[in-house]
């Protein structure tokens, strides 16, 4: 499950990759590192035309996962003699988002399929933890990958869902963003040594970023796919250390 991501490029290149009409961002970091909850620039479709805006990361999470949560919540307030409004405690359940979606049948998901709420997150390189790198007492380090040692720009094929309503953090209390996350797939064979479940699904041209966001979704769904093995690279161990910085 990629959880980073960096983004070494320049508007323009993402707007020309894309055909983005729309830049909504400002300034763009020459080098950006995104984790999961900030934000991160997306292309999307929307009734002005295709835009490049920045986006939070992390969709909205599938009302089963927050009841239970707050099912837990309410048992242990219960359990203190105190009362519970269980309609308010489930409203208040904080959401940090599902990053990366995999089981495209639930039905969780399928609202989200259209044109309408698809889009691309542009990518130079993406993270996996290597436990195989792990010092004793010390944190995992990252492996990196990227399509070659040159970090060329790519993307992941996206979804984004527009002004949700929620609590992202307890901190923030209710709040209304949009939302994006990427699809997953089956890793391949420079992927599967460091991380055996899953790796992003990669559009890797012009013409797989314009099918992703334009094709019907029974023909869209293809690219959720593993990228083939000669198209991406597990970058050296002294070129990924920028991440340690």
């Amino acid at each position: 499950m990629c959880n980073l991501y960096n983004v070494t490029t320049n508007q323009e290149a993402i707007r020309h990759f894309t055909r983005a009409m729309i830049d909504s961002i400002g300034n763009l970091e020459p080098e950006l590192d995104i984790y999961p909850d900030k934000m991160g620039p997306i292309v999307r479709n929307t009734p002005a035309g295709r835009e490049l805006a920045k986006v939070r990361w992390g969709l909205p999470s599938p009302q089963n996962v927050l009841f239970e949560a707050a099912t837990k919540r309410a048992d242990k307030l219960r359990a203190k003699g105190k009362e519970v409004n269980f309609e308010e405690l489930l409203r208040m359940e904080p959401d940090g988002g599902v990053t990366n979606v995999r089981n495209i049948e639930s039905k969780h998901w399928k609202r989200w399929f259209g044109v309408e709420n698809r889009c691309v997150v542009p990518f130079t390189r993406f993270a996996e933890p290597d436990p195989a790198s792990k010092v004793e007492g010390g944190r995992t380090p990252n492996a990196w990958f990227a399509a070659s040692t040159d970090e060329p720009l790519m993307f992941f094929a996206g979804l984004w869902v527009p002004q949700w309503r929620s609590v992202r953090k307890v901190k923030e209390g209710e709040i209304t963003v949009d939302l994006f996350g990427f699809l997953t797939t089956k890793p391949n064979n420079i992927v599967m040594p460091i991380h055996w479940k899953a790796m992003p699904a990669i559009l890797r041209n012009q013409d797989e970023v314009e099918a992703w966001l334009t094709a019907p979704w029974a023909e869209a769904k293809a690219l959720q796919r593993p990228l083939p093995d000669d198209e991406l690279v597990l970058l050296p161990a002294k070129k990924a250390m920028r991440d340690a910085k």
